[in-house]
């Protein structure tokens, strides 16, 4: 168990290191962006960030709604009365 904690840890290290890098790089070409008078990029950007931010809130909504449709009929049927 712990080898598999320590491998976990290790790979969210590596992958951490490599998001850190993407981040400059946007940077980099939003600012050069800017500066030459197109902004029209950044809002490009802004938008993508938006929408992969949504993502897993949209996901997590649609999981516990169907969670919650999936209990409510399970009580429904719980209470009906056995025919005997």
């Amino acid at each position: 168990m712990k080898k598999i904690a320590v491998l976990a840890l290790l790979t969210i290290g590596l992958v951490v290191q490599d998001a850190a890098a993407q981040c400059a790089m946007c940077r980099s070409t939003l600012e050069n962006n800017y500066a030459n008078g197109t902004p029209g990029i950044g809002a490009g950007i802004n938008t993508g960030i938006l929408y992969l931010l949504s993502m897993p809130y949209l996901a997590v909504l649609i999981i516990g709604y169907l969670w919650y449709k999936s209990s409510k009929n399970a009580q429904k049927l719980s209470r009906r009365p056995v025919a005997r």
